[in-house]
This record gives C-alpha cells, structure tokens and sequence, in this order.
C-alpha cells in the first residue's frame, strides 16, 4: 500500500518537484471560544509560509504545539517561544494526539505519514489526523485507510486565502472526512480560519481545492492580460483596474490581489513578487486538476491552457515568484 501511494503522490507531485446537508460553516466565535476549546497539545508538521502563521495563530488560543519540520531552521523562533520541537513525524504523533500537516506536495504528505519515521509509526489510537495539505484527493483517500487500520481518524482539510489570510486567520478551510468528526476539527480550524466549510467524505475537501485554484489560475491570467492590453492600448493601470472593480469582469485577481505592480499596496505585484502562493505550487495545483480531469473525463480547456503557461513560467525562472508574475511573463514574452 505504502508504494502504490508513492507511485501515485510521484505522479502527482514530482512532476514540479513540489444525501447530506448542505455544507456546513463554523462560527469562528463559537469555535475558537477559550471556554469551550480543550488545550492539549497540538502537533503541528509543516511550519513554512502557510504553516508558520497557522500554527503561531493555534499558540495565540493558548494551544501548546508540538513542531516538527524537515528544515529546523524553520523551527527555531518556535523553539525560541518555548514550544517543544522534535526530530520526526513519529515523534510528533508519541507526544500529541490532534495533528496538523501543512506539506508541499502529494509525496511530502505520503512521507510525513507513511515514512520510515511518520506518523503512523508512533500515532495512538483515538488520535486526529487533520491535512491541510493541497494533494491529490486519492492520496487523500488512502492515507485515510491507512491511519483507520491504526485506529485514528484523518480528515483532509486543504485552505484557501493565501499567506495574508494565514496571518490574520482568516483562511477558508475545505474538511473531507466523516461527519461525526467534524466539530473536533473545527475547534482547531476555527483558530485559523473564519471559514470552516464540511464538504463531504475524505477527498472532497481536496476536490473542492483543486477546483477553486483550477478558476484562480484562469482568472488570475485573464485579470493579467486585460491589464497589459490595456497598458499597451494607453490606459493608466490604476484607473483601468479601477474600472475592471466596478465592471462585470471584477475578480479577487483585480480587487485583492492585483498582479500589476503600483496598482495595489501589500500584494506580491508590490514587492517584486515575492512571498504570497508560489507559481511552482500552482502549477502544481493544475497538475492535480489536469488528474483529476482525465480521470473522470472532464475536459477543462481553459484550465490545460493555464497549466501549460505556469509550466512554462517554472521552466522561464518564474518558479519562486508569486503566481501573479503571470503578468511579468506576459509582458516579456513577445512571441504571445
């Protein structure tokens, strides 16, 4: 079971080496109230751009964390904060029983849990494995059989919102797993989140991710060529992208986080496109789309399209930038 989860994490993620209810939403105040929120320590894997902020905003609702990550330099100002830090996943899973992973990739996640020093290795019965991982939904599916054989539950809890929202812990959380689980994991979703939506069985929360970061590409490239074909047209970016936000083609992508510099303040477009969502993680993330589409033939035209120019970009230096440097690459690639 182990190989035939690396094959399929391998396919998935070294390729950028990286009958219910309606859903439903967690109140953040009744979630994250002190009065109701049990404090044991929570282990926490993954503590990089998006893990960091989660993680600091668990500490800021009185959790102790138990840290573990595969660079300790980026364990340190946990350390510093007195947080207990370990060696391993497994270490992890012998002192806490609620775990977070917050991990790259489908192959990152298939390690931390299924290594030769992962969770499940050390993981107590009873225990709460919550991924907020972005992975593929059937690597999602088996990692859940493989913790249910060890007697612990796994639910998949991919997020959206980006570093801002991490920081400020906002970011919308996408739960797949069995219901019965669900206010468990909103106790500590909430802490991070002001959306904690239930989605269904495990794997769905990954769907509803991979579907979300499918129209965010699109959009995202669409909001980066209207830009630069009005800038080339003579239009002033400011007042354009003014326009565009009180017009039919308003996104997040013109609104929040345009990708031209000097229209917005405190987006990646304002610092050279660095931090934010990294265009290797897109490219990713379509990857997983394009999956997900053959395998329950949907054609997405738009989406191949879009998979293809982050591609692209990895190949063109583009990989460490903010996904929003689409409109730096399309400004520079004349052959367009």
């Amino acid at each position: 079971m182990a190989a035939s989860l690396w094959l399929r994490g391998a396919a998935s993620g070294l390729r950028y080496w990286s009958r219910r209810q309606p859903p439903a939403v967690a109140s953040l105040a009744a979630v994250c109230s002190r009065s109701m929120a049990s404090k044991t320590p929570v282990g926490f894997i993954g503590v990089g751009n998006m893990g960091n902020p989660m993680a600091k905003n668990l500490m800021k609702h009185g959790y102790p964390l138990i840290i573990y990550d595969v660079f300790p330099d980026a364990c340190k100002e946990f350390l510093d904060a007195g947080e207990q830090v370990v060696s391993s996943p497994a270490d992890v899973a012998e002192k806490a029983d609620r775990i977070i992973t917050m991990l790259p990739t489908s192959i990152n996640a298939i390690e931390a849990y299924s290594g030769a020093n992962g969770i499940l290795k050390k993981v107590k019965k009873g225990s709460l494995l919550i991924d907020s991982s972005t992975i593929d939904p059937m690597v999602s599916k088996e990692l859940a059989k493989e913790v249910e054989k060890m007697g612990a539950v796994f639910m998949d809890a991919p997020v959206s919102g980006g570093v801002g929202a991490a920081r400020s812990g906002n970011l919308t959380f996408m739960v797949g797993g069995v219901e019965e689980e669900f206010a468990a994991a909103q106790e500590l979703l909430g802490c991070m989140g002001s959306n904690v939506v239930y989605c269904g069985a495990v794997g769905t929360g990954q769907a509803a991710k991979i579907c979300n970061n499918l129209l965010l590409a699109i959009s995202m490239i669409g909001t980066a060529e209207a830009m630069n074909l009005g800038i080339r047209l003579g239009l002033d970016p400011k007042l354009l992208a003014k326009i565009l936000n009180m017009s039919s083609g308003r996104c997040w992508s013109s609104d929040t986080y345009n990708p031209v510099p000097g229209v917005m303040d405190g987006v990646p477009s304002a610092n050279n496109y660095q931090g934010g969502f990294g265009t290797t993680l897109m490219a990713k993330d379509l990857g997983l789309a394009q999956d997900s589409a053959t395998s329950t033939k949907s054609p997405i035209l738009l989406g191949s399209q879009a998979h293809q120019i982050y591609r692209m970009m990895c190949a063109k230096g583009y990989s460490k930038k903010d996904f929003s440097s689409v409109f730096q690459f399309l400004r520079e690639e004349e052959t367009f």
